[in-house]
């Protein structure tokens, strides 16, 4: 918790003389979460762009470790990656709702620090389909949609409390899901505002998912979003962004499941770009919503006070790589998502570009509310990044990949550069993003990357088993300082940018090394395997 301390302590500083800073009330969270977003598609959400990123900070690099909603949610709501969570797919026998284990997770950790805990929206797959009536233990209040009616936008069934209702069958714009779920959470923040108790609100949207019912428009054999009334055709004749991975060509380096899928017709192109239209159209409803929450924390002067998040639980697939739709596979658009940041201890206006990965957020919750996991915490709090833009761990992230029809399990490692895939029917990919950023030839065949691939794959099979602190290994690399000299030694260093107070110097050569001097010292090691990590020193007083 030391960043969100040093935050509170240097805003004590511009008390006036002999003032005493009052104890800063703990932040009311938000977490706003919609479903198979694409990192691409925040350029149509002009309000959250204004309200959250221009007044908070966007993670540029931000990931999934499992690309698919159930294992994604259970990630946030664990801060575990998923062989740690139980929960691998959507659906028993390793995955859904049933898998996770719901006496030990955020909700009860966050109550148990003294927050009132609410969820509106869409929960966990296969919720409800047991015991439509159930209320997970950690909730204060619960208002989650009931699986299978969770994914349509009109005639969803909400579990109350324990009371179920069904709202929207008449198609009465009122109960558009995104909608009505807003007004649900305007609700609470205005019943909230009247009370002293930092509250939790989780508010989870089914857009731009697919989800009935039908429109008119609707694509034929492709299933999509149904927008707002309002902003039907709102993108009508909106085309996919230029993406060089759409439809592509030759995909003999790819594994069997993808080499098989035909090109994409003319007819399925029209199809995937309606899709993708429509889906762009259903955001229009999510952006208006999180607007009006904003301004209604304003209202009841909640704002400053509370930290908002805005993610998704995955990308999606529009072409890529020949793939028409679907997520899950270790591919950018599908394992991307955005991440942005508002509240307490945020800077204002910035941008984050290190790696991070949703199983950050938990632990980002717990240090805001001062709240204690119950179990090993596999990400890490964001709050160090924040405070220190130029910070970096070094660790790989992981990317759990669930089975799919005709598509095997697969694990994967992400570092700045690399990208390693290990499937479970034996096949392997590898690219290089500095060279070819979207992954059109895989390099596992090429000899020239046989010792990169080696040593991504020993770090994978280590990450595949990781817990808690072992999921951050970072490089063995070191920084000593000796008579005002700096060296750093490890394997695989491959450059080094030394930046004391008199000097920035970048070394490229073994040994790596520079003269410097001040009061403190920074090596930024890239590694030949696509990681970056920074080293602190302080310095001597014979070198200031």
């Amino acid at each position: 918790m030391k960043a969100l301390a040093a935050f509170f302590a240097l805003s004590a500083l511009a008390l006036p003389a002999g003032a005493v800073a009052a104890p800063a009330p703990r932040p009311n969270i938000v977490v706003i979460m919609t479903d198979d977003q694409t990192l691409e598609s925040m350029r149509v959400m002009s309000g959250v762009r204004r309200s959250l990123a221009a007044e908070g900070t966007t993670f540029d690099h931000a990931f999934v470790s499992n690309a698919l909603c159930c294992p994604s949610r259970a990630t946030l709501f664990s801060g575990q990656y998923s062989h740690n969570h139980g929960v691998i797919g959507n659906g028993p026998p390793d995955g859904g709702y049933g898998r996770l284990d719901k006496r030990n997770w955020l909700p009860v950790w966050l109550q148990r620090a003294g927050y009132r805990t609410v969820h509106i929206g869409k929960f966990l797959n296969q919720y409800g389909i047991r015991n439509p009536t159930e209320v997970p233990s950690g909730w204060s209040e619960w208002y989650a949609s009931v699986d299978p009616s969770t994914y349509f936008f009109y005639g969803y069934t909400l579990n109350e409390n324990g009371l179920l209702y069904t709202y929207g069958l008449d198609r009465n714009p009122i109960y558009y899901s995104t909608d009505y779920y807003a007004e649900r959470a305007l609700s609470v923040i205005r019943r909230m505002g009247e009370t002293r108790t930092p509250f939790f609100l989780s508010l989870a949207f089914l857009a731009p998912h697919s989800g009935g019912p039908s429109d008119p428009d609707d694509p034929p054999g492709l299933p999509t979003a149904s927008p707002a009334p309002r902003h039907v055709n709102s993108f009508a004749g909106e085309r996919l962004p230029p993406d060089p991975s759409y439809n592509e060509t030759d995909v003999s380096d790819k594994p069997s499941f993808i080499q098989i899928l035909p090109p994409i017709n003319a007819a399925r192109a029209a199809a995937i770009d309606e899709n993708y239209q429509q889906r762009l159209e259903s955001l229009l409803a999510v952006d208006e919503a999180v607007v009006r929450l904003v301004d209604t924390l304003r209202a009841e002067q909640e704002l400053d006070n509370t930290l908002i998040l805005f993610t998704s639980d995955n990308g999606f697939f529009h072409g890529e790589h020949r793939l028409q739709l679907g997520k899950v596979l270790a591919y950018e658009p599908s394992i991307r998502v955005p991440l942005i940041m508002r509240g307490p201890g945020v800077p204002v206006g910035a941008h984050r570009g290190q790696l991070v990965t949703n199983a950050d957020l938990a632990p980002t919750i717990l240090e805001a509310a001062g709240a204690k996991p119950g179990k090993p915490q596999d990400g890490r709090s964001l709050f160090p990044l924040l405070a220190d833009r130029g910070l970096e761990w070094g660790r790989d992230l992981l990317i759990e990949g669930a089975p799919g029809v005709n598509q095997p399990a697969s694990d994967a490692i992400r570092t700045y550069r690399y990208v390693y895939i290990q499937h479970a029917n034996g096949e392997r990919e590898l690219y290089d993003l500095e060279r070819d950023p979207y992954q059109l030839t895989s390099l596992h065949n090429d000899p020239a990357y046989a010792d990169v691939q080696a040593e991504l794959a020993l770090r994978l099979g280590l990450l595949s088993v990781c817990a808690g602190r072992s999921c951050g290994s970072k490089p063995a690399a070191r920084l000593a300082v000796r008579s005002c000299r700096a060296r750093v030694s490890g394997a695989g260093v491959e450059t080094v940018t030394f930046r004391s107070a008199r000097r920035l110097r970048q070394d490229r050569a073994k040994p790596f090394g520079s003269p410097v001097g001040g009061s403190s010292l920074r090596a930024r090691i890239h590694t030949s395997d696509g990681r970056v990590v920074t080293l602190d020193r302080v310095l001597p007083a014979r070198c200031r």
